[in-house]
């Protein structure tokens, strides 16, 4: 089975050594940053395509794991070059987090080529990514879901299926809505203890065994605490994310108080030029001489 990938950043880059490591055969890359497709198409002995038709020529299935909508809409849908020429029978599983409407759209334009997509959502991280443990919702018809399958258990420790296309979608969008909102309840806790004098190590020992905990705090905790916010997943992708969720919940009718806030502190870190730092963060905003508050 030869294998595409368009997207190649930090999570990409991972899927593609795991899905190397074990047996498949990834043939071309790309990314919107030419060098970074061909640093790994060197080191992986693939071949780094110039353009998008190139992908889809050279392989079966095409893992896409791009930044946003436009991105996602770029690729499936630009004029003078996309993945969908010459694509009838290619299996296209998208991992980004976008809106389930652009899951919908994408794949009606490959259906109407006779290609197949599978939303493949995923809960995890870099590290993961390259250990292939992620944590997968799948969302799309079953032929496809299927057919996917020994990539996916290639690539995840936990697949679930959701339901159709779009479905997926709206999960991880909560997910990471939900993330969000813990972690920045979480460097608000840290913030004001450091303010009151309080041993945050302690703290978040105390937090750990009681209500406080969270998975956050096992991620995101010592981070806080010592400044370190190398990038697992960006302030960026997180401002973004709880945008999904915020229009989800539009469309829905109900007003998430919590989440705009959260996205609106996220908001401030890119506005302060740290989105580029982990959404960890966002402690920068909370602990005093930190920032610019």
């Amino acid at each position: 089975m030869n294998i595409g990938f368009v997207g190649v950043g930090r999570m990409g880059a991972n899927m593609a050594r795991r899905l190397q490591d074990r047996g498949f055969h990834v043939t071309a890359l790309y990314d919107a940053e030419r060098a970074t497709a061909t640093n790994l198409a060197q080191e992986l002995g693939s071949y780094a395509s110039q353009s998008l038709g190139e992908v889809t020529a050279a392989a079966d299935v095409i893992i896409t794991v791009v930044s946003d909508d436009a991105a996602m809409r770029e690729i499936f849908a630009a004029p003078n070059d996309n993945l969908l020429r010459n694509a009838e029978g290619k299996l296209f599983i998208n991992c980004a987090t976008i809106s389930p409407e652009v899951h919908l759209e994408v794949e009606k334009l490959a259906q109407k080529v006779g290609a197949q997509t599978l939303e493949a959502c995923m809960a995890s991280s870099i590290t993961q990514a390259r250990e292939g443990t992620l944590y997968l919702m799948c969302g799309g018809e079953t032929s496809a879901f299927t057919r996917a399958q020994p990539i996916l258990h290639a690539l995840g420790s936990t697949i679930r299926y959701i339901g159709k296309s779009g479905e997926a979608a709206k999960v991880k969008a909560l997910v990471n809505m939900v993330m969000n909102i813990n972690t920045a309840g979480l460097a608000e806790g840290l913030g004001l203890g450091d303010a009151l004098g309080l041993d945050l190590t302690m703290l978040r020992e105390v937090f750990s065994e009681t209500g406080a905990g969270s998975r956050v705090l096992q991620t995101d905790g010592e981070d806080m605490q010592m400044r370190e916010h190398a990038c697992y997943f960006s302030a960026a992708h997180a401002a973004k994310d709880s945008g999904i969720a915020l229009h989800l919940a539009e469309l829905a009718g109900l007003e998430l108080p919590l989440a705009r806030a959260t996205k609106e502190q996220y908001e401030r870190m890119i506005k302060q030029k740290l989105g580029d730092l982990d959404k960890s963060g966002i402690a920068e905003l909370t602990f005093k001489g930190r920032g610019s508050g």
